[in-house]
């Protein structure tokens, strides 16, 4: 295998099977071909009739140093063709790219960097879909290093990925050939078996994921999903897997995702759509996958509703309710929200469309960024709607986002809160709550409700007061304020130190504060020791998040008078002053030579 370092050699080798695709060809090889890396373009033309064969041929002549063309007889799906791309390829890598898609730009180069840089086997690159579901749980942070039972990147068995090649001719992974559907499926969860490093380019569109407006692609056909198939072809990637992870906490975890992506997932809009015989079919294979791989293991990892389908699979009428509950969309509307001393009282009405019941109501609360941390507020009924009293208290800083939680024959159904609302209902106020600013807010995207405690992505609102100033020893500017936040008096503990900001260049010093009761505070910075400029006065607080910085607030009568005194062969001159307009403490700081100060008096 070619070392990184040699120049010579091909870091990628980009996979393409073509089949009737003429069409999307220009755009799928152009992205390729404008990728900043060392590649070559393996394009496997698999019995094209639509002139593509043409197509592709004349860009092998155009691009002989990165087009290669493999022409072969149609042979049904893309798993031949793909097992001949990697037959020719040579690069370090290789990476799979169907020929109605395309690439972000500085997608391969990414996705080499990011493999070289941690000695990957494989690198999954952000998915974005045009018309076609993509991915979304493994996308959701970079990840140099993924653990394969810690990590959600086995919900992605799609072949879209930066495979290192000679992981695949060590072990002998190839694509199931003969198969319309679920072929890259064998491939992935192969690779995944024996890949050391898994690593994640989560921050750039790296694969665009199209939809033929004509509707021709195979995963597009109406057939392509028919649950009996796809539980059939299911079986042996299992198995698969199941040959090289033994029994225990990762193969759960990796089980868990083929029963609620594959096996489960057939309990739902589609069983709904059968009759009664094929949906008794459906339930019977699902059954003989349970019987065979179903563990306590996979159990507890499972949702509350494939929890339910697990042991209702003898019971079809029972199936059928579950499947309804489970597509019957969450209606909720926010009717009041407003603080009752330190709880935020949400007041609204929640139920499942076309479902005249359920078992309780209430509020979930889930942070943004640790999807681990979660709160659950029961909610009690008041007529047609539900009332919950959030102690905000119990949070931990950081975004909160609200949902409802409707609950039926042992169901929870989800609803993200706040879109749908009454007029009457505003903004709560910003408040204190022990040393934590907490702010409600509706977000910008979809205006749905969501909690900021610390102050992470919304303003906290805050008013530094300069009482007085006066010169002390050392060339020291002593200052007299009061600091409010959110209307209320924060903590003396919340106050962490005095900073200027020189506004041109940006640099900053820090002076430390004394906090005394009441909002009030001192400090003595050493403002004759600043660098010349123009400096801004900045208080800094800590209230449970990102430091919250508020400008330092000065009427002129506040403020003392200039200064000058003399250094060596230097003359030094401080002027604070309250800026024009909204009044805010700044100094001017300017140092002169003795002679310079001469020539200025004497014009």
């Amino acid at each position: 295998m070619p070392a990184p370092g040699n120049d010579d050699a091909v870091d990628v080798s980009v996979v393409i099977p073509a089949h009737n695709c003429r069409d999307y060809l220009d755009r799928c090889l152009t992205s390729v071909l404008v990728q900043r890396v060392k590649k070559e373009i393996v394009v496997v033309d698999d019995g094209s009739t639509d002139g593509s064969a043409d197509l592709l041929d004349l860009y092998a002549a155009y691009h002989r140093d990165s087009v290669r063309v493999v022409h072969t007889r149609g042979g049904g799906g893309a798993g031949r063709p793909r097992n001949v791309g990697i037959e020719h390829a040579t690069g370090r890598y290789v990476f799979f790219c169907d020929a109605d898609d395309y690439l972000g730009p500085e997608a391969l180069e990414r996705m080499v960097a990011m493999g070289d840089r941690n000695g990957s086997d494989i690198v999954l690159g952000k998915i974005v879909g045009h018309g076609r579901r993509a991915p979304q749980s493994m996308f959701q942070h970079n990840a140099d290093r993924a653990d394969l039972g810690d990590s959600t990147v086995y919900n992605s068995l799609s072949c879209f990925k930066l495979f290192r090649r000679d992981l695949l001719e060590r072990h002998r992974i190839r694509f199931g050939e003969g198969m319309l559907v679920g072929e890259d499926i064998i491939f992935t969860v192969h690779a995944y078996c024996h890949a050391r490093v898994i690593s994640v380019v989560a921050d750039y569109d790296c694969y665009h994921l199209v939809s033929r407006p004509d509707g021709s692609s195979i995963m597009q056909q109406p057939g392509s999903r028919d649950p009996l198939a796809w539980l059939a072809m299911i079986r042996e990637p299992i198995r698969l897997m199941a040959r090289h992870i033994p029994p225990g906490a990762l193969r759960d975890h990796l089980l868990r995702r083929h029963f609620r992506l594959d096996a489960f997932a057939q309990l739902g809009s589609v069983f709904l759509e059968s009759d009664d015989i094929r949906r008794k079919d459906i339930a019977r294979e699902v059954a003989a996958l349970c019987e065979e791989w179903y563990t306590p293991g996979v159990h507890e990892r499972l949702n509350s509703i494939d929890r339910q389908r697990a042991g209702a699979l003898d019971d079809i009428d029972r199936l059928v309710r579950l499947a309804r509950i489970e597509s019957a969309t969450v209606r909720r509307r926010l009717t009041g929200l407003c603080w009752d001393g330190d709880r935020l009282v949400v007041t609204g009405a929640a139920r499942l469309d076309g479902i005249s019941r359920d078992d309780g109501v209430a509020l979930v609360l889930r942070s943004r960024y640790d999807p681990h941390a979660e709160l659950v507020v029961p909610a009690r009924r008041k007529g047609g709607e539900f009332v919950a009293p959030i102690d905000v208290a119990a949070l931990d800083s950081g975004i909160w986002d609200l949902r409802v939680a409707v609950e039926l024959e042992g169901v929870v159904r989800h609803g993200r809160l706040g879109a749908e609302r009454d007029k009457s209902v505003t903004r709560p106020e910003p408040r204190l709550v022990g040393e934590m600013a907490v702010l409600p807010y509706f977000t910008r995207d979809n205006g749905n409700l969501s909690i900021d405690v610390g102050g992470h992505v919304v303003d906290v609102p805050g008013a530094v007061r300069l009482l007085r100033t006066r010169w002390s020893l050392g060339h020291r500017l002593q200052l007299h304020g009061e600091v409010s936040v959110a209307g209320s008096t924060p903590s003396a503990a919340a106050v962490r130190q005095l900073v200027w900001r020189e506004r041109r260049s940006g640099r900053e010093r820090a002076e430390p504060v004394t906090a005394l009761s009441g909002g009030a505070f001192t400090a003595r910075p050493s403002i004759g020791r600043l660098a010349p400029g123009t400096w801004d006065a900045f208080l800094e607080l800590d209230l449970g998040g990102p430091p919250a910085r508020f400008r330092i607030e000065a009427d002129p009568d506040a403020v003392a008078a200039p200064r000058r005194w003399p250094g060596v062969a230097l003359l030094r001159s401080v002027r604070p002053y309250a800026t024009s307009g909204k009044g805010r403490l700044s100094a001017v700081v300017r140092r002169m030579s003795a002679r310079s100060f001469a020539r200025r008096i004497l014009k």
